[in-house]
């Protein structure tokens, strides 16, 4: 069977917005809460304060560090509500994975290779163990996201609520099932 463009779409926008059934519901919840407060103060404080954003990026050598920082700050902002409220969690986290990626290649992965933004205390300055100790958040995030993205956001989030809305408002309108039920 050959889907049509539009079906193909719809197909595949449905998968993004669609709750996931059969899984654990608080481990869900529990790992939505987690990744979108981490990632929603992590937006926060790129604007709250210029260290942590247009003054990190511009250490990091990313073009038009001001602009990029606040852009990343504000995505992190509402893909961490739409996380922590169980809205769209897999188109959510998508772009928190591109988010993490960048992050580990820009500031992590130089470490392997004897070079950094990083001030590490107490550790070696370069190599897999400063690699690994400064990368542990970045990598459990992207991880997290991924997971999010394979697991939908869960039966206790906003996309379950409105999928349910949805199915009950097909139901109402399903010609079968109006008319008197009584009578057959």
């Amino acid at each position: 069977m050959s889907l049509s463009p539009v079906e193909r779409v719809r197909r595949i926008a449905a998968f993004f917005v669609r709750p996931s059934i059969g899984q654990p519901m608080r481990a869900t919840l529990l790992v939505r809460l987690a990744v979108g407060s981490v990632f929603l103060s992590s937006g926060i404080i790129k604007f709250l304060f210029e260290n942590q954003g247009p003054g990190r990026f511009a250490k990091i050598g990313l073009p038009a560090p001001e602009q990029l920082a606040y852009f990343v700050g504000g995505v992190e902002i509402v893909a961490g509500i739409m996380l922590i409220l169980g809205l769209a969690v897999r188109l959510a986290a998508l772009p928190l994975i591109v988010d993490m990626a960048v992050a580990i290649a820009t500031t992590k992965l130089p470490l392997l290779f004897g070079a950094g933004p990083e001030p590490i205390s107490a550790m070696p300055k370069t190599g897999f163990w400063a690699f690994a100790y400064q990368a542990r958040l970045d990598v459990t995030m992207l991880v997290s996201c991924m997971f999010l993205v394979a697991a939908g956001a869960g039966l206790w989030s906003l996309d379950a609520l409105l999928s349910r809305r949805r199915w009950e408002g097909r139901l109402m309108r399903d010609p079968r099932l109006a008319g008197d039920l009584s009578a057959t």
